[in-house]
């Protein structure tokens, strides 16, 4: 990797902490650069302004998490277990997408750069459901939504408990088999 590829990559390193630290508002490009071990105009040369630096991590990381975790309309149960296991190995999009709830879009979508992904998966949901796999009754859209939030119960956005790598492994796999068949019940047709 060449100094300015290494040197964009730390940036974008140091930015994802600072903003699933400390949000928008609150991230500091002093920190940022500081932690990166680069300088302010560096920042600003790759990425114009801070708003542009988060939206540029918060993309980074949603398709991180997209590529990461393959969705298989076939088997909602697996991509909610699946979607636990990526958010507890990088809980930073939750937070990142927490913050980007409260400072910037408080209703709508809130990832609206990937309607392609978001368009084959609903068409997955549809084709499962005229195959009497996914309750038919249910809107695709509706089910994406809510499989995915199921899947976020013990993430950093949790309201009752933010499950960690160090939690006991039968911590977590009761939590997936919970998961699992919760989804499985909910969705089946």
């Amino acid at each position: 990797m060449n100094d300015g590829k290494a040197t964009r990559q730390r940036l974008l390193d140091a930015a994802t902490a600072e903003f699933a630290a400390y949000g928008i508002a609150g991230a500091r490009v002093d920190r940022i650069s500081a932690t990166a071990k680069a300088n302010k105009a560096q920042l600003y040369a790759y990425f114009g302004d801070k708003e542009r630096l988060f939206d540029t991590v918060f993309q980074l990381q949603a398709d991180a998490l997209v590529n990461a975790v393959p969705f298989t309309a076939g088997d909602l149960p697996g991509y909610a277990a699946a979607l636990y296991d990526s958010c507890l190995e990088k809980p930073e999009l939750v937070r990142l997408a927490t913050w980007a709830r409260l400072e910037r879009i408080p209703a709508g979508a809130l990832v609206t750069s990937m309607p392609e992904q978001t368009e084959l998966k609903l068409g997955a949901i549809a084709a499962e459901q005229r195959a009497g796999r996914i309750d038919p009754a249910l809107d695709p859209a509706d089910v994406l939504a809510m499989v995915s939030m199921l899947a976020l119960t013990w993430s950093p956005a949790s309201l009752f408990y933010t499950a960690t790598p160090a939690d006991a492994r039968a911590d977590h796999e009761r939590r997936r088999a919970a998961l699992a068949e919760t989804v499985r019940r909910a969705f089946s047709g």
